[in-house]
């Protein structure tokens, strides 16, 4: 209780610092002040493009403004701004989402004077034109200027969280009737998001005709399953668990109600990694050290969860609004296909993990001519030979790709040998398997990746790989987490407890079936 106490306040304190405040928001001239004429265009058309823009002071303090979507560290713009400012010396960072080029530079303002600075990003690559779309699930910004925002992001879909714990925007507000919107075409933000949020870990929610009332739940009761159970009963509602070393993860798995699992996480920040596991399952520091061993323990988890058989689709959220990040630099690409973006087609193939996260490499993996999500099939006693191609793009070095095969790293090609031919060789399976493709960039102060969802291997009539190590983990974890759990009331902790028996003899009864060591 009191560590959830104590992150909640230093989540409040992180987000009042570098907001400016008085001395970091400054839209008014002021005496030995001058202007700054800013434009940035892109650089195929020469039009004016919405971007973020990073803006720092002499003493390395950021410069932020009321008239335009500010937080922390940055600001969005439409492309083309006046903007007042102190006399002084200046840098910026220019960036539009991963798919175009940064823009850089420093300039002087002087008193009294105008100075003009012009940035052209260039397109790396076009995702969507390929059927790739960009989202992200876990947007704590404001609905009115979210449009501004993902715009400014290239993103093309975004649920904004509206009901969260306690906080319900919507308790004494109508619901409205258009609770996806969609705008210019191919942009999407969903008004209605949850999150329950509390010592079991965070569960988010999407695509619901109308929130859960968690606004009275304590810090272990009900159990979160009891408020999924309930979204379960609306059409199309979706269960996204926000971070896989939360405590009841085991739990959501052993009932099945987790649709995606937030394999790159809001502990993946542009600036810095958040080096704890807040309340959930802490990792071995010497195992999974610092800086990325946050990033590395999620995808070890998430790794033992596909060696239990369980098939999840991976998925991305920044948290900005609420931690250090701009809405949409942790993301998941889901192809879709088509000239234009389908949003329920792309929640269905997220489901299927036709799908890449990142939040920097962007990749085309095709394996055997398949994207991510693909199941390759194959009688008893046969071997499944397989040819494994990427395309990569980005604008961080990359050190080198790596194959994973049963969560291990199978193979790893250095950036130099994959430039030069241009794939990542032959993959062979003798028995049912999974396998992805991970790309980390050379950026030692973060963990930048991208990762496609798994593709799978079916070999005769065994169609999982069961690990009896991983299945162990999620079995341990669960008698871990019942001791942990204390509720006074004795009717309130059986009904809570209830969950937790039912999911140890799930994973009890599937350690009986691990054909894997």
């Amino acid at each position: 209780m009191m560590k959830y106490i104590k992150f909640l306040i230093w989540i409040v304190v992180l987000a009042f610092a570098g907001t400016g405040l008085s001395n970091e928001r400054n839209s008014n001239a002021k005496p030995n002040s001058g202007k700054l004429g800013l434009t940035v265009l892109d650089a195929s058309t020469n039009k004016t493009i919405a971007c973020r823009v990073h803006l720092t002071d002499a003493e390395g303090r950021p410069r932020l403004f009321d008239h335009l979507p500010s937080y922390r560290d940055h600001f969005c713009c439409d492309g083309q701004e006046i903007l007042n400012l102190p006399a002084g010396k200046y840098t910026y960072v220019i960036e539009r989402g991963p798919e175009y080029t940064r823009g850089n530079g420093s300039f002087e303002i002087k008193s009294g004077s105008t100075t003009e600075i012009k940035e052209k990003l260039s397109r790396l690559i076009n995702m969507a034109s390929k059927g790739w779309w960009s989202g992200e699930l876990h947007v704590h910004r404001s609905a009115k200027d979210i449009e501004l925002l993902i715009r400014a992001e290239d993103l093309h879909i975004a649920p904004i969280i509206t009901w969260w714990n306690r906080s319900n925007k919507w308790k004494n507000s109508q619901i409205p009737e258009r609770k996806v919107v969609s705008f210019d075409d191919n942009y999407f933000y969903d008004l209605l998001g949850g999150e329950d949020e509390r010592n079991g870990g965070a569960f988010m929610y999407f695509n619901m005709e109308k929130p859960v009332d968690i606004t009275r739940a304590q810090r272990e009761y009900p159990c979160p399953l009891y408020f999924i159970e309930q979204a379960k009963k609306q059409p199309g509602a979706w269960i996204d668990i926000e971070k896989p070393f939360w405590w009841d993860v085991p739990v959501a798995l052993a009932y099945g109600y987790g649709d995606s699992i937030g394999l790159l996480n809001n502990h993946c920040w542009r600036s810095r990694m958040l080096d704890s596991e807040a309340w959930g399952k802490p990792r071995n520091k010497k195992d999974f050290p610092s800086p990325r061993g946050n990033g590395f323990w999620s995808q070890h988890i998430y790794y033992h969860i596909l060696n239990s058989g369980i098939r999840i689709a991976p998925s991305a959220g920044s948290a900005s609004g609420v931690l250090g990040n701009p809405v949409g630099y942790n993301r998941v690409y889901v192809f879709t296909g088509g000239k234009n973006l389908e949003y329920g087609r792309w929640w269905e193939n997220l489901r299927k993990g036709i799908s890449f996260v990142t939040n920097g490499p962007l990749i085309l993996p095709s394996v055997s001519g398949h994207k991510p999500g693909h199941v390759f099939k194959a009688d008893k006693g046969r071997t499944v030979k397989l040819d494994v191609k990427l395309d990569l793009v980005g604008n961080d070095p990359v050190d080198s790709i790596e194959i994973i095969k049963n969560g291990s790293v199978e193979r790893t090609v250095s950036f130099a040998e994959f430039n030069s031919n241009g794939g990542l060789g032959f993959l062979q399976f003798t028995k049912s398997g999974w396998f992805l493709i991970r790309v980390i960039a050379d950026i030692p102060h973060t963990f930048r990746f991208a990762s496609t969802a798994p593709y799978y291997v079916e070999i005769g009539d065994e169609k999982h790989y069961l690990s009896r190590e991983s299945i162990r983990f999620f079995k341990d974890w669960v008698d871990e987490r019942i001791g942990q759990i204390n509720i006074d009331d004795p009717e309130k902790l059986e009904e809570v407890l209830k969950y937790h028996r039912k999911a140890k003899q799930f994973w009890q009864q599937r350690l009986s079936l691990a054909n894997a060591d």
